[in-house]
């Protein structure tokens, strides 16, 4: 037991530090002034939505939870009602039986919201691309809907199947910063 406590003395706190925002990843033209970061509180919920994913995406999400990349400690916390979230992360290409779930979820979230499409499936249909292979799809068919766009406003997409933790994070902080 001494041996372990003298490691963690020794060792110390491991996390990374927060990644800068990506303007890169920013869809729309709207930018968000220091209003909404000051109506935020300092404090950023968010509402995920797997709108039919193959679940990487959920699992680099639960991984940037842990205490390596500590989500929580930058003040973002995941809740589970969206009249609480300020926040819409949606992952997957967006199923039929998703379509009015979705459009409730982002319809019962108070103003102002955002909305970050996470993951290949989310931003162009990933996977589910057209049968020729060409994204010209967006994964639209009988049982998809395609990419998060099609059904609501996005605000931010974040690509990678899946997206690394660093990136999920900094697609988030993309969506509330501004411009500068």
């Amino acid at each position: 037991m001494y041996q372990l406590i003298k490691q963690i003395l020794k060792t110390g706190i491991k996390t990374e530090e927060a990644p800068l925002p990506d303007e890169a990843m920013r869809v729309g033209t709207q930018r968000l002034g220091a209003d909404i970061l000051r109506i935020f509180g300092g404090a950023l919920n968010i509402r995920h939505v797997d709108a039919g994913s193959c679940n990487g995406c959920e699992l680099e999400i639960q991984a940037a939870s842990n205490a390596y990349y500590n989500i929580e400690g930058l003040g973002i916390k995941f809740v589970a009602s969206p009249r609480h979230a300020d926040m819409l992360l949606v992952t997957g290409p967006v199923s039929r039986h998703m379509v009015t779930a979705l459009k409730r979820t982002y319809d019962a979230m108070p103003e102002p919201k955002l909305v970050v499409a996470l993951g290949e499936c989310a931003c162009d249909g990933g996977i589910f691309c057209s049968d020729d292979g060409s994204p010209e799809g967006g994964g639209e068919s009988y049982a998809s809907c395609g990419k998060v766009s099609n059904v609501i406003p996005v605000d931010v997409m974040v690509s990678g199947c899946p997206p690394t933790p660093t990136a999920i994070l900094q697609g988030i902080l993309t969506a509330i910063s501004t411009k500068k």
